[in-house]
């Protein structure tokens, strides 16, 4: 999704925890080092400890791990610019009682846009859940960064657009596109499954 500009909230800042700060920021550096970037959600248990043992609000300890946990969600985005062409894909796959199709991809001079389409019967079924709305998460390889920029969903239809940066090739054929769905976002919890696209 596409976040504002953060603006300072105010013009104060007490000089005399600039250390302190300083200190923070680093074993935050040193956290993700220890956990090797995948440090998970500490124990209700243990956040409901150091709230008392720190006097600290547990719903301010459980934005702030949760803040942690999700650091790549922060990263700056590529914005696409520089529109050159769309590419036809419409290449489909069957999982379970929906069908996934990824229709087309827009490229840019520094990124990709890439639409994945989602359809299933809207028939009604009392004991079902496999109609929930999930979140899917992108995955091409360790050289492309993928964000989803927006989707949305209705009773048998939903679409996801994401932004894949360095640009893809024009010729895509060969490359494996994985999506993730989560029940979430921010990848909270396991993911319940994984749709592949070989091109």
């Amino acid at each position: 999704m596409i976040r504002m500009p953060f603006e300072r909230p105010t013009e104060h800042y007490d000089e005399r925890i600039m250390d302190i700060d300083k200190e923070i920021c680093s074993l935050i550096k040193k956290r993700k080092e220890v956990s090797d970037n995948n440090p998970g959600f500490p124990p209700l248990e243990y956040i409901t400890k150091w709230s008392e043992a720190f006097e600290l609000y547990e719903d301010f300890l459980n934005s702030l791990f949760s803040s942690m946990m999700n650091e790549k969600q922060f990263k700056p985005m590529i914005e696409p610019a520089g529109f050159r062409q769309h590419i036809a894909i419409l290449k489909s796959v069957v999982e379970g009682e929906r069908f996934y199709t990824l229709t087309s991809l827009r490229q840019y001079t520094n990124a990709s846009v890439l639409t994945l389409n989602i359809d299933w019967d809207d028939e009604p079924k009392m004991d079902s859940n496999s109609h929930q709305h999930s979140h899917y998460e992108l995955y091409i390889n360790d050289q492309y960064d993928c964000r989803m920029i927006n989707g949305g969903s209705g009773s048998d239809h939903a679409s996801y657009k994401y932004v894949v940066s360095p640009p893809l090739p024009d010729e895509i054929s060969g490359i494996q596109f994985r999506f993730k769905e989560y029940s979430h976002p921010f990848k909270m919890g396991e993911a319940s499954d994984e749709i592949v696209f070989e091109l």
